[in-house]
């Protein structure tokens, strides 16, 4: 059934969407706050059912071919010692390190060029009002159009102002007690293709990876409580991250200058989006403004991609939005679950705070990258998610 329908975000949850709905014979429009399509962010990956969706779009090949380069991911010592090493070819892609690693702009570029052929995308603009008078919603955006249509759905990010004015107070948020902070820093003669991840005590940890623009991607995180942090402007927590990490060690002093240069930088406290229910009425949620589940569970971009393909075919199988949107979420919940059953401990695990606390965690690395156990070691990264039966789907590019 073809439907007149809005999508809020042009990332990847939104592009996807945009590029199923159209593809089904839907008149599509992508909106979006910022003024033109936002390229940068860091490493994501796409396992499994994501995998297959990205198949069916005929962008799967394509998105290896644009992939970082990142072969495996090794925790190092003070001295910039391997300690643990986990190698991607020799787990078979469910370690830490996926075989799709790819930078998020990227990967959200692919999907936007492939959807705008066939769906209308407006950057600089926002949703202000939306009115479900049961047969429509007539959305007021902030440039002042008044619009209707049969279905909105919003596919923004963990903070979604649209989220927030449709769903009022609904989101059970949980937090996740750790803030980490990405950016990209210049690249010097000795960064190879792994992923190198230093633990500092107190709670902090250090990680460069690789990307195929000659540049590295440095990640900055802190187990602790939140303390709205992500509330603060970048220069405050710009001034927090050097101060936290002035006396970490390995290479800190190298990752706080080149993030005095950086221009691309996200810093944000882990929460979980927990929502009782993803619709109301003719709007609906996807991606991270339904199910945030933090880069903790791992799957985040396959959930994006996933959840977009499902909501796309249970709309265009009825002329009732709402029994779409219920399908839909009848078809994903499971998935979400799991991803977001991540213990609150995991954080301080993987970010002890005291020098036995990493030896312990060295010494449990160090066993697990073994040749004897890597394979089952590397299902602790990745558990397979009780993805949705996309057979129930017959499509793909043709």
């Amino acid at each position: 059934m073809a439907h007149r329908i809005l999508v809020t975000g042009a990332s990847v949850a939104g592009s996807t969407l945009a590029w199923w709905l159209a593809r089904l014979g839907n008149e599509v429009t992508v909106v979006e706050r910022a003024p033109e399509f936002r390229d940068g962010g860091q490493n994501i990956d796409v396992r499994g059912v994501g995998r297959e969706v990205l198949r069916r779009m005929g962008l799967d090949e394509l998105a290896l071919e644009h992939g970082t380069g990142e072969v495996g991911t090794a925790w190092v010592d003070g001295d910039g010692r391997i300690v643990a090493k986990f190698m991607t070819d020799e787990i078979g892609g469910d370690g830490p390190t996926a075989e799709m690693e790819i930078l998020r702009g990227d990967l959200a570029r692919l999907l936007f060029e492939a959807a705008r052929d066939t769906a209308s995308f407006r950057f600089g603009d926002s949703i202000k009002h939306i009115h479900d008078d049961g047969d429509a919603a007539t959305i007021t955006f902030a440039s002042g159009l008044t619009e209707r249509y049969d279905a909105v759905v919003v596919a923004e990010g963990v903070g979604s102002t649209t989220r927030e004015l449709v769903f009022p107070g609904e989101n059970d948020t949980r937090w996740m007690d750790l803030t980490i902070a990405y950016f990209t820093i210049p690249r010097v003669a000795d960064d190879d293709r792994l992923w190198r991840w230093y633990n500092a005590t107190g709670g902090r940890s250090v990680s460069l990876r690789p990307d195929r623009k000659g540049t590295t991607r440095a990640m900055l995180s802190v187990q602790q409580a939140p303390a709205g942090e992500q509330s603060w402007d970048v220069g405050r927590q710009k001034a927090f991250l050097h101060e936290r990490f002035a006396d970490a060690g390995w290479q800190s002093r190298r990752v706080l200058t080149g993030l005095g240069l950086t221009e691309d930088f996200y810093f944000d406290v882990l929460r979980q989006v927990r929502m009782q229910r993803w619709s109301k009425g003719r709007v609906v949620l996807t991606g991270d403004a339904a199910w945030c589940a933090t880069p903790l569970a791992g799957i985040g971009t396959t959930l994006a991609i996933t959840g977009a393909f499902i909501l796309a075919h249970e709309l265009s199988r009825t002329s009732d939005v709402q029994a779409g949107f219920a399908a839909y979420e009848r078809a994903m919940r499971p998935m979400v679950q799991q991803a977001q059953g991540v213990p609150k401990i995991a954080p301080k695990l993987a970010n002890p705070e005291s020098r036995l606390g990493i030896r312990l965690l060295h010494g449990a690395l160090r066993v697990a990258s073994t040749r004897l156990v890597r394979r089952v070691a590397g299902k602790l990264f990745s558990r397979p998610p009780k993805a949705p039966d996309l057979s129930a789907y017959e499509s793909s590019v043709r």
